[in-house]
């Protein structure tokens, strides 16, 4: 079972109580009737799907409902940072346990 750490309830809870909601730091076009099909089709579908640490959005959907961002280790399912929605991506140190 996974344990996330919900960074406004400041609770650890099983992902049960979380519904994950795609790749963090999308930024919406600032005019999207200016994109081309093909920018818009990059914006919606279009994601880096990286080995490894990588930035997701997820939301306590049975807590505070709030949406959160993670950085979580998509080769070892690994958690290693969880912050709020509008603040930077860590620095994380890159570890061997993780294949970073």
């Amino acid at each position: 079972m996974l344990l996330i750490h919900c960074p406004y309830c400041e609770e650890t809870l099983p992902e049960a109580e979380f519904t994950y909601a795609g790749e963090a730091h999308i930024a919406r076009p600032a005019d999207p009737d200016s994109q081309t099909d093909e920018e818009w089709e990059a914006f919606l579908f279009i994601r880096s799907n990286a080995r490894g640490a990588h930035a997701e959005r997820w939301r306590h959907f049975h807590g505070c409902g709030r949406f959160f961002n993670a950085v979580r280790n998509t080769v070892t399912d690994r958690f290693l940072a969880t912050y709020k929605a509008g603040e930077a991506r860590p620095e994380l140190e890159p570890t061997k346990e993780d294949g970073q």
